[in-house]
């Protein structure tokens, strides 16, 4: 596996490798949950390459950037042993040089939901996944399905600017308690880590109950009920649409259909979604 950090040998990589190339945009600290994506990119490509940037342009005023886990060396072990042809580990000058004015907005999708309580969160996720797509030029990126908001502004994003990758979803990775691999996990408490199993828990009861026709209002009420005793601070708990817009209705579900939670436990922000599926 090779490690690049200049843009030109990537440039120059790129260019003599043949085959079709998949990336896997990540900010390191990896866990099973990466791996996953890692192994589902080798079976859709030559070459896999994976990314690791903390990117600052999507961490709030009030989110600390210089608490995100960072541990590249192990990180690189895991990604030698799965086989991964490039690790791109840029630097934050070379992703935003000097006088780097331009800035990717997908309004509709990025507005509501997470992007209303982290302004500007998602302009950052999908410039810096623009200039990834570009400076990497796959034919394939692999994202994790449990920023379902992310995912549906970077498949909008590839979609309007033409960039011609294809954006493959994977099912999100958990733990034998149900909860969703992350790396932010690695900041509960032991405590906090147990009651952590009520998102998945109260999002899978909601979308139970109005799969089987109950009111969304009401099973929404309740999965919040669930999570405030669990001693969670909910920000959201909403059903969807694809296009992210919320629905109030059982006759308005379809195929896309997701239940979308974020809460806070203590000082770590959690999230999660399930699909929405109405019983025959």
């Amino acid at each position: 596996m090779q490690t690049i950090r200049e843009l030109s040998e990537l440039r120059e990589w790129r260019c003599a490798v043949s085959g079709s190339v998949a990336l896997v945009p990540t900010m390191g600290a990896l866990h099973d949950g990466h791996m996953a994506l890692v192994a589902e990119a080798r079976t859709k490509a030559d070459h896999v390459v994976v990314s690791i940037f903390v990117n600052p342009r999507q961490f709030g005023p009030t989110e600390d950037m210089t608490r995100y886990p960072r541990r590249e060396a192990a990180d690189a072990a895991m990604l030698k042993d799965a086989s991964v042809a490039v690790l791109w580990a840029p630097d934050a000058a070379t992703m935003y040089p000097d006088n780097f004015a331009t800035n990717v907005q997908v309004c509709a999708l990025g507005d509501g939901l997470c992007g209303a309580s982290r302004p500007g969160h998602f302009d950052g996720v999908a410039t810096v996944v623009a200039k990834l797509f570009n400076q990497v030029r796959p034919d394939i990126a692999v994202f994790g399905e449990k920023d379902w908001q992310q995912l549906a502004i970077v498949r909008r994003m590839a979609a309007d600017l033409d960039l011609g990758v294809d954006i493959v979803g994977l099912p999100t990775q958990r733990d034998a308690d149900g909860l969703a691999l992350s790396s932010r996990n690695i900041y509960l408490s032991d405590e906090e880590r147990l009651a952590a199993r009520m998102l998945p828990r109260a999002l899978g009861e909601a979308a139970n109950s109005i799969s089987n026709g109950g009111e969304i209002a009401e099973s929404l009420a309740r999965a919040v009920t669930t999570l405030e005793k669990a001693g969670f601070d909910v920000d959201y708990v909403l059903v969807v649409n694809d296009n992210l817009k919320p629905l109030s209705k059982v006759s308005e579900i379809g195929g896309s259909t997701r239940i979308l939670g974020a809460a806070r436990l203590g000082a770590t922000r959690l999230i999660d979604n399930l699909p929405v599926i109405l019983a025959k």
